[in-house]
């Protein structure tokens, strides 16, 4: 699974969770309902770090080819 899909997949639990939280669990207990939404307040941040882990490399870019006219590095 690639960090992108990892980051979506945490934020939509995140948002599923919240919505069943208020809308179904509170009915049968409100304590519940609380609790799952101070545990989600936790995700964001993890998957934050999740979406932005990896090695540098993989975030450089590519280096340009050179052009006809362009000085030689040192």
């Amino acid at each position: 699974m690639t960090r992108n899909r990892l980051y979506f997949a945490l934020m939509g639990g995140c948002i599923v969770a919240v919505i069943l939280s208020w809308t179904v669990i509170r009915l049968f207990s409100v304590t519940a309902a609380i609790v799952i939404s101070v545990v989600v307040l936790l995700i964001p941040p993890i998957a934050a770090i999740v979406a932005n882990a990896g090695d540098e490399a993989s975030r450089e870019l590519p280096p340009r080819a050179p052009r006809p006219g362009d000085r030689p590095r040192d």
